[in-house]
């Protein structure tokens, strides 16, 4: 499993097929903290329990992440 730190924070995150879903705003407690792309579609925001809430950010947990690279977080195919 992936560990996210705050050397992620500001790093884009992105779904399985390489699209954009949104950007690290902050990591607290191994937990990642995105800013969602407005595009992101509901069914996305669904598979990742974000749910319907006009919330800023949402919590990324780390069981979700596929791999960390220097510029992105990869998701695993949800």
């Amino acid at each position: 499993m992936a560990q996210l730190t705050d050397d992620d924070e500001g790093k884009q995150v992105v779904n399985a097929e390489g699209e954009q879903i949104g950007i690290v705003e902050s990591v607290e407690g191994g937990t990642a903290h995105v800013n969602p792309d407005p595009g992101m579609t509901d069914t996305i925001k669904s598979k990742l329990g974000w749910g319907d809430t006009d919330e800023e950010t949402y919590p990324l947990d780390a069981e979700n992440v596929e791999s960390i690279s220097d510029d992105e977080i990869r998701l695993q195919r949800l």
